[in-house]
C-alpha cells in the first residue's frame, strides 16, 4: 500500500510540472512579467487580452512551452485596441501575447501598427514589434525594422533606424521617440528631413507635425533643393516649416547668393528672403574679399541686399592694402552689370558719418558711395579727403581706383574745391601751399598727389624758394599769389609749382617781408587735424578728437620790415614844419 501511495503521488506530481506554463521569453523592452498569477485572476475582465475570434485554438506541450496558440483570422482585443495576426501565442497568467505573421494592431487613437511580429504584456500596455514595421496615424507614417511602444505613455521609439513621411515631408533617422497625443517627435543623432524645397541634415530633433515646427538641439543645416549654395546652419534654433522661418541661436550662419550672416540670435525667412542678426554681426563676402561688421544687421536675398547698424564697419581687402569703411548705416549691394548681364557690380553704401581709410588716403563725409567693381568713390556734404601731407575738400569728391594695381589715380573735386599741402612736413611752420577753384582734378603718382588742374575762378598761394649758391641750402624768396581761369599745378617735395595759368591771368611774388601773415593763407583756409584719420581704428569713432597742431607763424622779416617802415614814417612826419596857433 505504501509503495501505491508514493506512486500515485509521483504521477500527480508529473501531471501537475507539465500543465504548469513556463513563462513567456520576452524582449528585454518587456522584461517586467506579473510576479503573482493570481493578480491576472484577480484582474477586472477588461484587463485582460480577450480572444474575439480564431479559426483553431490549440494547447500542445510540445509547443510554445504548452501554452495555448492560435491560428487562422485570429483576432484579439485589449482595452480599446485590436490585434490580429496569422498565429497568436497566449500567456494567459502573464496576460501577454506574442502575434506571428502579418500582426496588425489596431488603437482607439485611430493610429495602426503592422509588423511581421509583435509581442504584447496587456499589464504594462507596452508593446514590440518586428520585421517591417509600419505605425501610420493621420499625420504620418513611420517604418522600421524594430519598435518599441507604450500605450499608456502612448510613445512609439525605435533605435534601428527608420523613415518617418508624410503628405510633404520624409525624415530619415537612426532613433527617434514618437509621442501620438502631442505628434511631437524626437529625434536623436542624425536626422535627415527631405521636404520639397529643402533638406534639413542634423543632430537632435524635435518636430510637432501639428504646428510643424521644429527644433534643433545640436548641429544642423537646412539646404535650398534648387540653390544647394544657400543654406542655414545652427547649433539651436526653431525652424517653422509651413511659413519656411529660421530662428537661430548659437553659432548660426546664413548662406545666401555667395554670402555669409553670422550672429548672436538670428532670423530668416526662406519665402522672402529677408533675414536679421543681432549681437556680434558679421556679413562675409569672399568672393568680393570684404566683410561688415556691426550690432545689428539685415540681408535681402531676393534683392541681393544688406544693411548694418550700430556701430558699423566694413573692411575690404585688396592683395597689398585694405580698404575700411564706417558710417551710422552701411548697406551693400549687387546689380547686374549693363555691358553684360551675366556679370554683377557689387557696391558699398556708408551713410551719416562716413568715414574711410586707406594707406594712403583716407577721408570722411557725411555719406560715401563705393562702386567696389569699377573703383569709384563718391564723398558727398562736406567730403575731406588726406593724402600724405596734403588736403582735398569741396562740396562733392570722386575718387578714382586703378583696379589692377588697387590704388587710387585721380579725384574729381566738384564745387568750392580746395587742395591744401604743408610745405614742409618735418616742421611746425605755419605754411601751406594752397590752390583752389570752381573745379578741381587730381592726379596721384607713386601713391601721393602730384598734379592739381583747377577750372573756374582758379588761385593759389605758393611758396617759392630758390637754391643759395654759396651754401647749396634752398632759400625762402617769397610767396607767390595766382590768379586766372585754369590753373595746372605740380606738387614735389616741399614745393607746388605753377606750371600754367590761363584765362585772365595775374600772378605777383612777394618777399617775406612784404606779405604779411594773413595773407598767406585764404580766407576759407580749412586745414584740419583734429578729424584726421591716422589709422584704421580711427574709423571706430565719430572722430579721433586729435589734438589740434599748432604751427609757428614765421613773421620775423615782415615784422623787421614793418618796424623799418614805421621808423621810417616817424622821421618823415617829424620833418614836417608843425603849426602853432598864434
Amino acid at each position: 500500500m505504501r509503495l501505491i501511495f508514493f506512486l500515485l503521488v509521483f504521477i500527480s506530481t508529473i501531471t501537475f510540472a507539465q500543465d504548469k506554463q513556463k513563462p513567456a521569453q520576452r524582449d528585454p523592452y518587456l522584461q517586467n512579467p506579473i510576479k503573482n498569477p493570481q493578480q491576472v485572476q484577480q484582474a477586472k475582465p477588461e484587463d485582460k487580452v480577450k480572444i474575439i475570434n480564431a479559426d483553431e485554438i490549440i494547447k500542445d506541450p510540445k509547443m510554445y512551452d504548452g501554452n495555448r496558440y492560435m491560428k487562422g483570422n485570429v483576432k484579439l482585443e485589449h482595452q480599446g485596441s485590436i490585434l490580429t495576426a496569422d498565429e497568436v501565442i497566449l500567456y494567459e497568467e502573464e496576460n501577454f501575447v506574442k502575434a506571428i505573421g502579418n500582426a496588425r494592431l489596431q488603437n482607439p487613437d485611430g493610429s495602426v501598427i503592422t509588423a511581421g511580429e509583435m509581442e504584447y504584456d496587456g499589464n504594462t500596455q507596452k508593446g514590440v514589434a518586428r520585421k517591417n514595421v509600419v505605425l501610420t496615424d493621420p499625420k504620418q507614417t513611420i517604418k522600421t525594422e524594430t519598435l518599441y511602444y507604450d500605450k499608456l505613455a502612448n510613445q512609439a521609439y525605435f533605435n534601428t533606424g527608420g523613415t518617418i513621411s508624410d503628405a510633404q515631408n520624409t525624415m530619415y533617422t537612426k532613433s527617434a521617440t514618437y509621442f501620438l497625443d502631442t505628434k511631437l517627435i524626437d529625434f536623436v543623432g542624425n536626422v535627415k528631413i527631405d521636404t520639397p524645397d529643402y533638406i534639413i541634415d542634423g543632430d537632435n530633433i524635435k518636430q510637432n507635425q501639428i504646428t510643424k515646427i521644429a527644433e534643433f538641439f545640436g548641429p544642423t543645416t537646412i539646404t535650398n533643393r534648387k540653390n544647394p549654395k544657400n543654406r542655414v546652419y545652427t547649433e539651436r534654433g526653431t525652424y517653422r516649416m509651413n511659413t519656411k522661418e529660421a530662428f537661430l541661436n548659437k553659432n548660426s550662419k546664413i548662406f545666401y547668393n555667395d554670402k555669409i550672416l553670422t550672429g548672436d540670435d538670428m532670423y530668416f525667412n526662406q519665402l522672402t528672403g529677408f533675414g536679421k542678426a543681432t549681437g556680434n554681426v558679421t556679413l562675409d563676402d569672399p568672393k568680393e574679399r570684404r566683410w561688415i561688421k556691426g550690432g545689428y544687421g539685415e540681408i535681402f536675398e531676393k534683392k541681393d541686399s544688406a544693411m548694418m547698424t550700430k556701430n558699423p564697419y566694413a573692411v575690404k581687402a585688396f592683395e597689398k592694402d585694405s580698404m575700411y569703411f564706417a558710417a551710422e548705416k552701411i548697406i551693400s549691394f549687387q546689380r547686374p552689370d549693363s555691358a553684360d548681364i551675366t556679370k554683377k557690380k557689387s557696391f558699398l553704401r556708408a551713410f551719416r558719418k562716413g568715414r574711410f581709410y586707406k594707406s594712403n588716403a583716407q577721408g570722411r563725409a557725411d555719406s560715401i558711395a563705393f562702386n567696389e567693381t569699377d573703383g569709384i568713390m563718391h564723398m558727398y556734404t562736406k567730403p575731406i579727403l588726406w593724402s600724405g601731407i596734403k588736403q582735398v575738400t569741396g562740396d562733392k569728391i570722386e575718387a578714382y581706383f586703378n583696379t589692377e594695381n588697387e590704388n587710387i589715380d585721380s579725384l574729381k573735386v566738384i564745387g568750392n574745391a580746395f587742395a591744401i599741402s604743408k610745405v614742409d612736413s618735418l616742421n611746425l611752420k605755419d605754411e601751406f601751399n594752397q590752390v583752389k577753384g570752381r573745379f578741381m582734378t587730381v592726379h596721384y603718382q607713386n601713391n601721393d598727389i602730384k598734379e592739381a588742374t583747377v577750372i573756374g575762378n582758379a588761385q593759389a598761394i605758393s611758396y617759392a624758394d630758390d637754391v643759395d649758391q654759396a651754401t647749396k641750402k634752398p632759400e625762402r624768396i617769397g610767396v607767390s599769389l595766382t590768379s586766372c581761369g585754369i590753373i595746372d599745378a605740380i606738387f614735389e617735395e616741399k614745393v607746388m609749382q605753377i606750371v600754367s595759368c590761363n584765362i585772365g591771368a595775374t600772378s605777383d611774388t612777394y618777399p617775406m617781408s612784404k606779405i604779411e601773415p594773413s595773407k598767406r593763407k585764404f580766407p576759407d583756409f580749412n586745414w584740419n587735424t583734429k578729424d584726421r584719420i591716422n589709422k584704421w581704428q580711427d574709423i571706430l569713432v565719430d572722430t579721433p578728437n586729435n589734438e589740434e597742431t599748432k604751427y609757428e607763424t614765421e613773421s620775423s622779416l615782415y615784422d623787421n620790415a614793418q618796424e623799418a617802415i614805421d621808423k621810417e614814417k616817424a622821421k618823415e612826419e617829424a620833418k614836417k614844419p608843425k603849426r602853432t596857433r598864434k
